[in-house]
C-alpha cells in the first residue's frame, strides 16, 4: 500500500510538471508570436528581462546624461529643422512599444551619428539628415534607436554588470558627472559607454523591431537596408565619415542579411510605403547650407511625397518592384481650342500642368 502511494505520488508530480512545463512552453510561444507581430505593437511589453531600474530612475538616469550631452554639444537651433526631425521621430514612437515620452534633439555635426539614452532622449546629428537619401533612411536608424529605448537596453544592460556596478553609476552622474567613470568619447562628447554601445543581440533585437516600427510608420523598410549599406561603402572609401559610435556595432553582412530576412518573414506586404517627401528634402537642402554643401536632390521629386509602389498593388518577397502598369485611364483630359475654327476639342495630355 504504501509503495502504491509513492508511485502514484511521482506519477502525479511527473503530470503536474509536464502540464506546467506544457503551459509554460505555451505561454513562451504566444508571447513569441505575439513578440513577432507587428500588428501587436504598443500591447507587448518588449523590456522585460532582468533590470534594476524602475520606469522613473531611468527616465531620471537619461535625464542627466542628456544635460551633460547638451553642455558638451552644439545643439542645432534653427526650428525647421528641429521641429521636422522632431515630428518624424515622434510618429515613429507613436508607433513603437515605448513605454516612455521622447525628447528629441538634432546635433550639429557631420558625423553619421544617432543614439537614444535611456528615458527617451534622442539626439540625432546633421550628418544622418546629410548622408540620407531619402526619409525613409533617416526614419529607419531613428527607429533602431527608438527600438533601443522601448527594450530597455540601456539599463537592462547596466543590470547585467556591463557596464559598472548598479550602486555606483548613480552617485557617479550626480556627485562626479559622467567621466568619473567608463566613458566614451564619441563626437568628443562623454557618454557612458555602455549605455550607447550594445552586445550583439541588444542590436539584433534593436534591428527587428526597428524595421517593425518604420513598416507600422508606414515606411520601406528596406530604406534601412539601403541607408546602412551605404554606410558601410562611405567608411570604406572615406574612414571617419562615421562616428566612433556607429563604428564600434558596424552595420557587417550577417545584420544586413538578418534585417533582409525579417523584412520577408515578419512584414506583409503592402501595396505601397512612404520613401520620400518634398518636406525631407527642403530640410536637408537647409543642413546641407548650413554646412556650406550644395543640395544635390533630384528636382523631379521636389514638391510631392514619393511612393513605392508596383503594378499588382504588392512588393515582392524580395522587397523589389516593377514598372508601373499605364494610368492613361486615370489621366484628366483637357480642353484644348482648335486655332483654326474656333471649336473645342478634347484631347489628353501626358502632362497634366500643360
Amino acid at each position: 500500500m504504501r509503495f502504491f502511494r509513492t508511485e502514484s505520488l511521482r506519477t502525479l508530480l511527473a503530470v503536474a510538471l509536464a502540464t506546467q512545463l506544457a503551459l509554460v512552453t505555451t505561454t513562451s510561444a504566444f508571447a513569441d508570436d505575439k513578440k513577432n507581430n507587428p500588428d501587436e505593437i504598443g500591447n507587448r511589453d518588449v523590456g522585460k528581462g532582468i533590470n534594476f531600474y524602475s520606469i522613473e530612475k531611468e527616465i531620471a538616469l537619461g535625464k542627466q546624461m542628456a544635460q551633460e550631452v547638451e553642455r558638451q554639444a552644439k545643439i542645432v537651433d534653427d526650428p525647421v529643422i528641429a521641429e521636422y526631425v522632431n515630428r518624424v521621430g515622434q510618429n515613429l514612437v507613436r508607433n513603437s512599444d515605448a513605454k516612455v515620452p521622447f525628447t528629441i534633439k538634432v546635433i550639429d555635426s557631420e558625423e553619421i551619428n544617432a543614439f537614444a539614452l535611456p528615458g527617451g532622449f534622442f539626439f540625432v546629428n546633421t550628418g544622418i539628415l546629410m548622408n540620407a537619401d531619402n526619409e525613409a533612411e533617416m526614419a529607419g536608424v531613428m527607429a533602431h534607436e527608438i527600438a533601443h529605448v522601448a527594450c530597455r537596453h540601456g539599463t537592462r544592460q547596466a543590470s547585467r554588470g556591463e557596464i559598472a556596478q548598479v550602486a555606483s553609476i548613480a552617485p557617479l552622474i550626480v556627485l562626479g558627472g559622467m567621466a568619473g567613470y567608463g566613458a566614451y568619447q564619441a563626437m568628443g562628447l562623454l557618454v557612458p559607454m555602455g549605455f550607447l554601445h550594445f552586445n550583439r543581440t541588444f542590436e539584433t533585437e534593436a534591428d527587428k523591431f526597428g524595421l517593425e516600427y518604420m513598416y507600422k510608420a508606414g515606411y520601406d523598410p528596406t530604406a534601412f537596408v539601403d541607408f546602412f549599406e551605404k554606410v558601410q561603402s562611405l567608411e570604406k572609401t572615406k574612414p571617419g565619415t562615421m562616428s566612433k559610435l556607429f563604428s564600434s556595432h558596424p552595420p557587417t553582412d550577417d545584420r544586413i542579411k538578418h534585417s533582409q530576412e525579417i523584412i520577408q518573414k515578419y512584414l506583409k506586404e503592402k501595396p505601397e510605403y512612404v520613401v520620400n517627401t518634398s518636406e525631407f528634402n527642403d530640410v536637408k537642402a537647409r543642413v546641407l547650407a548650413m554646412h556650406g554643401r550644395k543640395n544635390v536632390t533630384n528636382a523631379k521629386d521636389a514638391g510631392r511625397p514619393t511612393l513605392r509602389r508596383n503594378p499588382n498593388g504588392t512588393i515582392d518577397s524580395n522587397g523589389n518592384e516593377s514598372a508601373p502598369k499605364s494610368d492613361d485611364s486615370d489621366r484628366p483630359t483637357l480642353k484644348r481650342r482648335d486655332t483654326g475654327s474656333g471649336s473645342s476639342t478634347s484631347s489628353t495630355t501626358n502632362n497634366p500642368n500643360n
